[in-house]
């Protein structure tokens, strides 16, 4: 599941990660990311040391078997995470899905848990183009929106699992608020919401006014989202 920040992306690991079926990893890559951009999160030198700082170590483990007794892996992945010298090849042994967001709501909510965002922090271009690599291996990556999974999750999620050739499970509508065994170690920074939620809310009913300030950034990712939003699953 491949997904900027601040997109649904921890509440649909939730919502995976309580079928009996499914095992989680929660973003695998947060920490050789920090590592080698140099780029300083919350938590940084707590993240790093808690992961493994090889991309190569790291997209081999995420393409071994699946670990007993599951039958489905559930990998949440950040775009940004990705930094062009990790290798992306690996892609080609999984099924790729996209979540995507309004890019105003992604900006707006990032921004409230970490000052001035770039447009290379909040993954839009990042997506975009791993997006494109799934295309040159000769994958036809599924795209989900968020907004659409709080707008129906029993529809959306049900089709994403049609799409996905697995069964759906009502189990995946809600879960025990809390932090999970599966979180990483930044949970404590960012999942605070989540943590809160048993199950999905209903979408906001408009889309935050974000004035003049990041207005070049949201050119630019609405422009990916809209191309994105041509292609993404209906219900």
């Amino acid at each position: 599941m491949w997904s900027g920040p601040r997109n649904l992306s921890t509440a649909l690991m939730y919502a995976f990660g309580n079928r009996a079926d499914t095992t989680i990893s929660d973003e695998p890559y947060y920490g050789a990311y920090l590592h080698h951009s140099g780029v300083k999160h919350p938590m940084n030198e707590i993240i790093i040391e808690s992961q493994s700082k090889d991309p190569d170590l790291i997209s081999s483990s995420l393409t071994g078997p699946v670990p007993k007794p599951f039958k489905i892996w559930y990998q949440k992945l950040i775009t940004h995470h990705m930094l062009p010298k990790f290798p992306l090849d690996w892609v080609g042994k999984q099924k790729n899905v996209f979540l995507i967001r309004s890019p105003a709501k992604v900006i707006s909510s990032y921004s409230r848990k970490r000052q001035n965002p770039s447009l290379d922090d909040l993954g839009f271009l990042q997506q975009k183009n791993i997006f494109d690599h799934c295309l040159s291996l000769g994958q036809e990556p599924i795209v989900i929106d968020s907004d659409d999974i709080l707008e129906n999750p029993r529809a959306l999620l049900s089709a994403l699992c049609d799409t996905l050739g697995i069964n759906f499970d009502e189990a995946m509508l809600s879960w025990v608020a809390g932090p999970r065994s599966e979180d990483g170690v930044w949970a404590a920074h960012w999942y605070d919401s989540v943590h809160k939620s048993t199950g999905f809310s209903k979408p906001p009913l408009s889309t935050p006014d974000l004035g003049n300030e990041f207005s070049d950034i949201l050119n630019i990712a609405n422009v990916l989202y809209d191309q994105f939003n041509t292609i993404k699953i209906r219900v």
